[in-house]
């Protein structure tokens, strides 16, 4: 049996994720702090990037290296670009996701956080980590848990922040089945899944992946079946392992049936780490994603990791919205409202990018269990997604306005230049007594 371990998909906080991976380390260092949460040691509370150290068996580790987030963080009050890019009130004119629960297999998820306080159902949540590590499912001393469900449904705070859920009206229930320490493994992950289903979850969010193939008989794919069974939705993360543009099936991502995500960029493209495959079902934002962190505050971070909860926010808002749907028929949904870069679908993003608004508003025809090819929209259409662009200096606008100031204010003064020249000019044709073509004037 071949090595089996559950590693995070996340945080690729871009210099730091790519030094633990002793990529550009002599370059770019990486800075491991101390959270400031009780009982954190040193570089505990921070962000997860998933460096692995497999073992054998289902019982495999983690390792999770440490980014340079600290808990609490300041807030972050501009709207993130992954929300610029969408018609909240367009989209929430229906239904905000309130009445569907859904279950976030992480790290445990921070109870603290004022974005966070009114959407957790601890009662459902669980932790399988008990005597591993301190705490309860209420409890996030990596920083990775609460960021996911941020992302999912922190409710709104317009006098802190700009960022707000996908679906803040939705209720996350709490699994806490890995820690800092990669306590978790793919069983407790099968186990945290059937908790789920148990505890009345409607879509699950797994921002993690194996490192290396599953079998369709393993326990893991038992508890992906056994959700199915029940018409629970699994939305799962791709990996962050693409930066070779080599294709690697990634568990529970590739399994029959779970939503796939990979991460996009502003440009609506495959992020660079985010892994391709034939399993790709979808992509959804997944650089510099703001989120929430343990004790309040928000962070960036980069992955897969981010690009899950986004789509299992768009797939809670259509489950309120349609709640007669059976899981099947949401990811149609999803899929078949996708911006999608060709007709059919691709190995990098699978059948687009997410379009929420889209999605929740294209919905006249009910869904069938797979999705249709239709024509690609045109660039400049109306249809096509314009995500906001990162402004360092002028914006597209200023610029263009700046530039006819330029244009006009040249254009005066060349009028002005010539009419001085031709007063100059006459007054020099009167004294000599010369034409412009050489022939002499006579007085």
């Amino acid at each position: 049996m071949g090595p089996r371990v559950v590693r995070y998909t996340a945080g690729r906080s871009t210099a730091a994720a790519l030094a633990a991976l002793g990529l550009l380390a002599a370059a770019v260092p990486a800075a491991a702090n101390t959270a400031a949460v009780p009982g954190a040691g040193p570089g505990r509370g921070t962000g997860a990037t998933g460096t692995v150290l497999a073992e054998d068996g289902e019982d495999g580790g983690v390792k999770i290296d440490n980014t340079q987030c600290t808990f609490p963080s300041d807030p972050i009050k501009g709207t993130p670009w992954s929300l610029q890019r969408v018609l909240l009130d367009q989209m929430w004119q229906d239904t905000t996701g309130r009445g569907v629960k859904v279950a976030v297999i992480d790290t445990g998820v921070d109870d603290d956080h004022p974005q966070l306080a009114q959407a957790l159902d601890r009662g459902a949540g669980a932790d399988f980590l008990k005597g591993k590590s301190e705490g309860d499912e209420t409890t996030d001393l990596v920083g990775h848990g609460t960021k996911v469900a941020g992302i999912i449904a922190a409710r709104p705070s317009p006098s802190t922040t700009g960022f707000v859920g996908i679906a803040p009206g939705a209720t996350i229930i709490p699994i806490r089945q890995n820690d800092n320490n990669g306590s978790g493994t793919v069983l407790t992950m099968a186990k945290a899944i059937d908790h789920a289903v148990a505890a009345g979850a409607q879509v699950i969010n797994v921002s993690q992946d194996s490192a290396s193939k599953l079998s369709s008989g393993s326990v893991l794919a038992q508890a992906v079946r056994n959700a199915q069974a029940k018409d629970v939705l699994i939305v799962a993360s791709a990996g962050n392992d693409g930066a070779s543009g080599k294709e690697k099936e990634t568990y529970p991502a590739s399994y029959e049936g779970v939503l796939a995500v990979a991460a996009s960029d502003r440009n609506n493209e495959r992020a660079p780490f985010s892994q391709p495959g034939s399993f790709i079902d979808v992509a959804a934002p997944g650089v510099d994603m703001v989120s929430t962190v343990p004790k309040g505050g928000h962070c960036l971070d980069n992955g897969t990791s981010f690009s899950a909860p986004y789509v299992a926010g768009v797939a809670a808002l259509i489950r309120a919205k349609h709640p007669d749907w059976n899981y099947r028929q949401v990811i149609t949904q999803i899929l078949q409202t996708a911006e999608r870069p060709q007709v059919g679908k691709d190995r990098f993003v699978g059948w687009g990018v997410v379009d929420p608004v889209a999605a929740l508003t294209d919905d006249d025809t009910e869904p069938g269990p797979e999705p249709v090819e239709k024509p690609v929209a045109a660039p400049g259409s109306g249809t096509d997604i314009q995500p906001a662009a990162i402004v360092l200096g002028e914006s597209p606008q200023e610029r263009t306005e700046r530039l006819a100031v330029y244009a006009v204010g040249g254009g005066l003064a060349a009028v002005a230049l010539l009419a001085g020249g031709s007063i100059v000019l006459r007054d020099w044709r009167r004294k000599n007594g010369t034409r412009m073509n050489g022939e002499a004037r006579h007085g």
